[in-house]
């Protein structure tokens, strides 16, 4: 593989805060590809010259997702760009939670609610669905961190409609979601897949606080954790729809399904991420490798490159 070029994207912003680019980038070093860490804001870079372009971590993307959009519509134009544009542009936005649901699987139970939305109405309507649901978590499509998520007890149906409100005048589409109890206890399971395989996961505890505060992620050794067959099935499940969904031939190189325990005990996805993730890599030795190894058998074959079935044929 000596020679081939791929770029790691991130951005100035987040390259500190990836804790898996050092562990990336000494495997690349080993297997002899030639790995360059390049900012996807940059605009003095030329991606035609890489084999490859790799998201990693270019997580200022939720506040230039226009911007981000075309650029990664750019790349794509001159070289491979993993995983495909068309994934990024259906997982960057959390609607996609509808179109696993329909598919048939296990999701946290989930509204979406557009800009023009009467808030009240919609959010009596939820919480009408679920008698059950104590609380809930209002957030946009798109987004980060937790950022703009909120955590209201159902007594506060004016709050919560308030908040609703706010993120339609900025634009955003709109989550209604249960909060559900065993986040508190269990915390949420990230499973990572390389190449379609499960390679390891991790445990994050509750981050949002019923004040409204989000917590920052302090992960360690304890963080590492072996998934259970029913998150395996669950998680195997929703990459398996999404290459259906997305009418592709094999599986993407790279993805992270999140699960959470839902009211009977059974895993649901809380997200998918097939973008950008943290794929928790200094918690799972040769996980990196593992990695490496999945990215140079793409660059040694295109014909590995997920494509759709339609373009397989032609």
């Amino acid at each position: 593989m000596l020679g081939t070029a791929l770029a790691l994207v991130t951005d100035r912003s987040s390259l500190p805060i990836d804790y898996d680019m050092p562990l990336l980038l000494e495997a690349c070093a080993e297997a002899g590809l030639e790995a360059e860490v390049c900012s996807w804001d940059d605009p003095d870079v030329d991606w035609s010259r890489f084999d490859a372009v790799l998201l990693r971590s270019p997580w200022s993307y939720v506040e230039n997702l226009p911007r981000f959009l075309s650029w990664c519509s750019g790349v794509a134009g001159v070289t491979r760009l993993l995983n495909p544009l068309r994934v990024i542009r259906w997982n960057l936005d959390k609607r996609y939670l509808a179109d696993l649901t329909a598919a048939g699987v296990p999701v946290v139970p989930s509204a979406f609610l557009a800009p023009g939305t009467a808030p009240l109405p919609a959010l009596r309507a939820f919480l009408a669905a679920h008698p059950r649901a104590a609380e809930i978590v209002v957030k946009p499509t798109v987004g980060a961190y937790s950022r703009h998520v909120q955590r209201f007890p159902r007594t506060q149906e004016t709050e919560a409609a308030g908040w609703i409100a706010e993120l339609h005048e900025q634009g955003h589409h709109v989550i209604l979601q249960p909060y559900l109890d065993s986040v508190d206890h269990d915390g949420e399971t990230n499973l990572i897949y390389f190449d379609g395989v499960y390679s390891h996961a991790i445990r994050k505890r509750a981050l949002l606080g019923p004040d409204g505060t989000v917590g920052v992620p302090t992960l360690d050794a304890r963080s590492a954790r072996h998934a259970r067959e029913d998150e395996r099935s669950v998680a195997s499940a929703a990459l398996a729809a999404s290459a259906d969904l997305l009418d592709l031939r094999g599986p993407l190189l790279y993805g992270r399904v999140d699960l959470v325990r839902g009211a009977d005990g059974a895993p649901v996805v809380l997200e998918l991420e097939l973008c950008e993730p943290s794929l928790s890599m200094p918690f799972s030795a040769s996980s990196a490798d593992r990695f490496v190894r999945a990215i140079a058998a793409r660059l040694a074959d295109p014909a590995l490159t997920p494509l759709k079935r339609q373009d397989v044929m032609a």
